[in-house]
């Protein structure tokens, strides 16, 4: 449990300052870095990062879409099939950011199992 609360903060963290400089697979970089350097077991490997960043996309796009009233967030959503629904799009958003995360983790791990042998 120790651990997996450390791997959610050190991803938080990696993620919000990489993002700060880098693209949006940024967040990749950091689920990758954190589940490298702090294994997790089983379906954790998986979810702590997705949750940490899906809980970073959401915060960062409400509070980024509530300053313009989601005025860009309600017209992509009307391009988008999400029934013209901000806060859908919002989720969306959270939900792709998290699985990339997610598998970049699963990877992380895998090639620390690697090396470490």
């Amino acid at each position: 449990m120790k651990t997996n609360i450390l791997n959610f903060v050190i991803t938080i963290v990696l993620a919000v300052l990489l993002s700060q400089f880098m693209p949006w697979w940024s967040v990749m970089v950091a689920g990758f870095v954190s589940a490298l350097f702090f294994s997790l077991k089983k379906a954790a490997v998986f979810f702590v990062p997705f949750l940490a960043i899906f809980c970073f996309w959401v915060i960062y796009a409400f509070w980024i879409s509530s300053a313009n009233d989601f005025t860009l967030a309600k017209k992509i959503a009307v391009l988008l099939p999400l029934g013209g629904n901000p806060y859908v799009l919002i989720l969306m958003t959270g939900l792709i950011g998290g699985l990339a995360t997610g598998v970049a983790a699963v990877f992380g791990k895998q090639l620390g199992g690697l090396v470490r042998k």
